[in-house]
């Protein structure tokens, strides 16, 4: 355990960045599981609109890279226009 207030005060931080990233990943999770599980075609691309801005806001925050949500985005709207056809 540090003794200094500098390492207390980054662990404490980090806690809390780790309890929203974690926060951020599990949301992005349940919604792609979601995508996969709905039927309706309208849902999906509600499903979709709305995973599409969590993409972008977890990697502005900087929970995931820029250039992953952009593969992630583009690997889902491939899917949905697959299942379209």
């Amino acid at each position: 355990m540090p003794q200094h207030k500098s390492p207390l005060k980054r662990m404490k931080t980090d806690k809390k960045r780790a309890a929203r990233n974690n926060y951020v990943k599990r949301t992005l999770k349940t919604l792609a599981k979601q995508m996969d599980t709905e039927a309706k075609l309208e849902d999906k691309q509600q499903v979709l609109s709305e995973l599409y801005s969590q993409l972008d806001k977890a990697a502005k925050k900087g929970v995931i890279h820029k250039r992953t949500a952009s593969r992630r985005k583009a690997r889902l709207a491939a899917a949905l226009n697959k299942s379209k056809a």
